[in-house]
């Protein structure tokens, strides 16, 4: 408690520093941070450098075989399932998640391979707090071949720090926007991530959602310099405003600045996956999600 509280005092004062500024005071921490063990993803996986895929939330509307076909048509190779979608529609009573059926899980993987694609990461999921409940999550993870989960389960930091061990499966801490108003709610803030990984296990580490980062007066790049080193997959979105008002739009059409947020993540060396996630005219967002691909196929420093 002590050390989360620090952190979030921390926050409030680094947070209102301009970009310069709290660029320099995640540098100043960095000597403590390490790179995921987990190997790279494969080039084969990769868009112009980058292991770009597609968060399953984006065709919500839609079955996860649906997701991984419209995927596939996006150009990309690699999908995160969230849970509860529908698995299919002749298995409308089935829904992506842990109580799945090994048998389910291999029609899944069937869906797959034959478009191609490499289920990499699976949330935002919680993660139970007791052993057996944590443990069955992990061990769909491995059924299913992932390399992540993603979380806001931060009162299960301990049974995790020591799950990521056995498992040899990254877990990373999502944020939704946030603001010091609603106290009870830490996780959109990345100095209190910062904090809370601090000292566990390096396969332990933050999903940066830069969307709502920018939904919470958060400077993307400044939060992504913060976690340096510990950020193991990005939710990338654009949005048409900064606070509340805005909602996702087309690559490089909003205030994100998509092409910052790249070159940052070139800098580290970045070697985890981005998943785009569309959230806007979300029943036929297709062609927004294909126009983060074609922005990341075109990016250059």
């Amino acid at each position: 408690m002590g050390r989360a509280s620090t952190a979030n005092r921390t926050m409030k004062h680094v947070i209102s520093l301009t970009g310069r500024g709290l660029a320099i005071a995640a540098l100043a921490t960095l000597t403590t941070l390490t790179l995921t063990a987990q190997e790279p993803i494969p080039d084969q996986y990769k868009i112009n450098g980058f292991a770009l895929g597609v968060q399953a939330w984006t065709f919500n509307h839609y079955t996860a075989f649906q997701a991984i076909e419209m995927t596939a048509k996006a150009g990309c190779k690699l999908i995160e399932f969230y849970p509860g979608q529908q698995l299919s529609q002749a298995d409308p009573d089935v829904h992506v998640d842990d109580n799945m059926s090994d048998a389910d899980i291999a029609k899944l993987q069937a869906q797959l391979k034959k478009y191609d694609v490499k289920a990499i990461a699976y949330g935002v999921v919680n993660v139970p707090s007791d052993e057996a409940g944590a443990r069955k999550l992990f061990d769909f993870a491995k059924k299913l071949g992932l390399r992540t989960i993603v979380t806001e389960s931060t009162d299960a930091i301990n049974i995790i720090n020591e799950l990521v061990k056995e498992y040899d499966i990254c877990v990373a801490f999502h944020n939704h926007e946030g603001n010091w108003k609603r106290t009870s709610y830490k996780v959109w803030n990345p100095y209190y991530i910062r904090g809370l990984i601090t000292g566990r296990d390096h396969r332990i580490g933050a999903c940066a959602d830069v969307g709502h980062w920018v939904r919470s007066g958060i400077n993307p790049v400044d939060a992504l310099r913060l976690l340096r080193g510990r950020i193991i997959d990005v939710h990338l979105k654009d949005e048409s405003a900064k606070g509340l008002a805005g909602h996702c739009v087309p690559a490089g059409e909003g205030v994100c600045d998509i092409k910052a947020i790249l070159d940052e993540l070139k800098a580290q060396n970045y070697q985890g996956n981005i998943s785009i996630e569309y959230e806007y005219h979300m029943e036929h967002d297709l062609p927004e999600t294909i126009s983060y691909v074609k922005f990341v196929k075109n990016y250059h420093e």
